[in-house]
């Protein structure tokens, strides 16, 4: 499991994992976006 977190880490630190993070952080700010998420994850739980 630790060779998995470090992998993440890893992708997480190069150029390509923080454009992504930025991307989630401008995405997570808008609030259509926010709550598109929350209902996505209202319907996953739902399935359970």
């Amino acid at each position: 499991m630790s060779g998995l977190l470090s992998r993440i880490k890893a992708f997480a630190s190069s150029p390509q994992g923080r454009k992504l993070v930025a991307g989630g952080k401008r995405a997570a700010s808008d609030p259509r976006k926010r709550a598109q998420a929350q209902q996505l994850l209202r319907r996953l739980r739902g399935r359970r």
